[in-house]
């Protein structure tokens, strides 16, 4: 019984989307509470290792590649904004470039001069942290099913939540336009020798193609009866409205408070408390006037537990070990020194590839005849 059991648990299967977005979304606050390039390098690994894993063949997997570009254009942007509006906070000059000067008016702003390798550092470091936290987003983008994520949304974020998936769906769909216009243009044989000599010739068509897939997807969503609004009085739509957006703002003021260490304590856990009370209400009022069925709803077993249970277990770790031993997390730009890296919050990291090892493959898409 434990032999069949074992075997049906790697069934190949497509994991609820939400479980992986709980797992990206504790990467990137994990992320986000350290500036180590080691411990950050290491999320990145692991983001990676579990798209190539546990991604399938749909359309929407193919679009982490264009998160990884776009981390490493926020990289270089970061450390270029140190070279031009200034980068001499601190001792260690690397680089000395003609200052060009300024009207009065514009004080406190700087172009070029010299440049520290504090502040070189200083923006790799958080370039790096961003870019982390937008590759770990884009994971999730890559392992969830945007359809699937729309149908478990609850009633009362049923209009939000569509427009959320629309557009989180918008790198999916130009990786898959661009991949098709790329394909076609080969059997045509138009590949043209330089890279920017064929932009004009890709640009174009991905554009188009992206147009036209948007008002295909308006048409559909208008002909299933998307955007209609029952009869509700305007009391109880106001009164449910304000519920909603002071609890969404609640959360996400304690939200900012828990990542950021500077902020007051009492703007922390009282006021993400207090808004996720008030938002629950409002989205209790306003789910009793939405009427919407599930067609097979999807369900959570233990692998999306398991998922799940892997990147709070990584934003726990870090949260934990920032107390214990924070210059480990943030290193000094002051005393210039190579980054340290303590067991503990690497261990916390690692536990995030484990949706790698202990969850079931992805099914495979099926083929049209």
């Amino acid at each position: 019984m434990r032999r069949r059991a074992y075997t049906t648990y790697f069934l190949p299967r497509d994991l609820h989307p939400a479980a992986w977005w709980v797992w990206a979304l504790g990467l990137a606050a994990a992320a986000s509470r350290t500036t180590n390039p080691w411990l950050l390098l290491t999320i990145l690994a692991v983001a990676w290792y579990v798209v190539i894993a546990r991604r399938s063949d749909a359309p929407w997997a193919m679009a982490f590649r264009m998160y990884l570009y776009l981390g490493g254009f926020i990289i270089a942007m970061r450390v270029l904004f140190r070279l031009v509006f200034g980068g001499a906070e601190g001792a260690t000059i690397v680089l000395r470039l003609p200052e060009i000067p300024l009207p009065e008016w514009a004080a406190g702003i700087r172009l070029f001069g010299a440049v520290s390798a504090e502040s070189l550092l200083g923006g790799l470091y958080d370039g790096l942290r961003l870019a982390t936290m937008l590759i770990c987003l884009g994971a999730a983008n890559a392992l969830a099913n945007p359809k699937r994520l729309l149908k478990a949304m609850p009633p009362a974020l049923y209009e939000i939540g569509t427009a959320v998936i629309v557009a989180l769906s918008v790198f999916p769909q130009l990786a898959e336009s661009v991949l098709r216009v790329r394909q076609a243009r080969k059997l045509r044989g138009g590949l043209a020798r330089g890279r920017f000599k064929a932009l004009h010739a890709i640009v174009i068509p991905v554009l188009e193609d992206a147009l036209d897939r948007s008002l295909r997807l308006a048409a559909s969503m208008d002909s299933r009866g998307y955007g209609r609004a029952g009869r509700v009085e305007a009391r109880a739509r106001a009164l449910t409205g304000l519920l909603m957006i002071a609890g969404l703002l609640g959360v996400c003021v304690g939200v900012y408070a828990t990542l950021d260490g500077s902020t007051p304590r009492y703007l922390a856990t009282p006021v993400l408390a207090g808004g996720l009370a008030v938002a629950l209400v409002g989205f209790r009022l306003a789910g009793r006037r939405v009427h919407r069925t599930r067609y097979r709803p999807d369900r959570w077993h233990l692998a999306e537990v398991a998922a799940a249970g892997s990147g709070v277990a990584v934003a726990a770790v870090m949260f934990a070990t920032s107390s214990v031993d924070p210059t480990n997390l943030n290193p000094s730009l002051i005393n210039l020194s190579a980054p340290l890296l303590s067991w503990p919050p690497l261990a916390g990291v690692l536990l995030g590839v484990l949706p790698a090892l202990i969850t079931p493959p992805p099914a495979a898409e099926a083929v049209p005849a």
